[in-house]
């Protein structure tokens, strides 16, 4: 038997506990990982509150991300006792996750952590950190060189507070947008130049605004997105990761034809192997583990539960690793 956060949905209604379960096993091409820490995505808060229908298959184990120790394998890229971490490839929406003592994986979000880089530390990261490493590596792609003006959305979410931090080690000079002004000094330890409140950028605006930034990573979406790509400089590019604001595109097509900015989209859930060790490997090499220690917030699995409600209320600064407690 293993513990695990178990979420059950039929047409008496919603519940969601921490509950024991059978062992699991690997089928083919599979690995059963023993879980030691896991984390709190946004997706994982929608699906634990149950406030949006990101869950596809009921009962589940929550948990997008984990990280710990091979058990047993059915793949030949990973053998009992190899250290890994897995995010996306459908778990915890499709697939049981990881919020859990066991979880069985697939293949193609799995990575091999390095000597030095805990479990721990790689929830610190999880998806969101991910997810801002590939958003980083796309705006390099398109030409973003070091001293270029940078601006993060969302700045002191997991996916924002990453993604500051490694541009900000790369030599670019970073504006953070927040809603949280209190948070001002936390992002200027990051690395922010400048800190902005959210509410500029909030509201409708006009198609084309003063130019100000060679590139954006949002997480935010809806206007935001909008004003930002309005206010992009020719031949820039904005990585659109998330959409907390809305996943509405409420726009026109003047930055794109007049200007040539790019709108690169970000896909963390089905990245391919190569941009997944890609983009770990920025995360390995740029973040260190003191860094990742002022961001995050540890609760153990019981709490989850909480942890998910203070994410959806906008309670969260950085990061929250969820302790798989045996």
């Amino acid at each position: 038997m293993f513990k695990a956060l178990y979420l059950q949905k039929d047409e008496s209604g919603f519940s969601a506990q921490v509950r024991e379960l059978p062992a699991l096993e690997p089928g083919d091409g599979e690995v059963l990982v023993g879980v030691e820490y896991s984390t709190l995505n946004f997706k994982d808060g929608l699906a634990i509150t149950n406030r949006a229908p990101v869950v596809r298959s009921f009962p589940i184990v929550p948990g997008i991300d984990g990280a710990g120790t091979v058990l047993a394998s059915r793949h030949p890229d990973f053998k009992p006792g190899d250290r890994v971490l897995s995010t996306g490839a459908d778990v915890g929406e499709l697939r049981w996750g990881c919020l859990a003592q066991q979880a069985v994986l697939p293949p193609d979000g799995l990575v091999k952590l390095p000597e030095g880089f805990s479990a721990r530390h790689a929830m610190a990261v999880g998806t969101a950190g991910f997810t801002a490493a590939l958003a980083v590596l796309a705006l390099e792609q398109h030409g973003l060189k070091p001293g270029s003006e940078v601006l993060v959305t969302g700045a002191t979410g997991g996916v924002g507070s990453i993604a500051l931090a490694l541009l900000a080690r790369a030599g670019h000079r970073v504006t953070a947008l927040t809603g949280k002004p209190a948070e001002a000094d936390y992002l200027r330890e990051l690395g922010a130049a400048e800190v902005l409140d959210r509410a500029t950028l909030a509201a409708p605006g006009k198609p084309l605004q003063k130019e100000r930034w060679d590139g954006v990573v949002d997480a935010l979406g809806s206007h935001t997105l909008i004003n930002a790509l309005a206010q992009t400089k020719r031949h820039g590019t904005v990585a659109a990761c998330g959409l907390a604001q809305g996943g509405d595109l409420p726009g026109t097509v003047m930055p794109f034809i007049l200007r040539g900015v790019t709108l690169a989209g970000v896909d963390s859930v089905w990245a391919t192997r190569p941009q997944r060790e890609a983009a770990w490997q920025r995360v390995f090499e740029a973040l260190d583990t003191t860094l990742l220690e002022r961001i995050t917030e540890e609760l153990p699995l019981s709490q989850a539960q909480d942890g998910a409600r203070a994410l959806m209320e906008g309670r969260v600064r950085g990061r929250i690793v969820v302790r798989i407690d045996g």
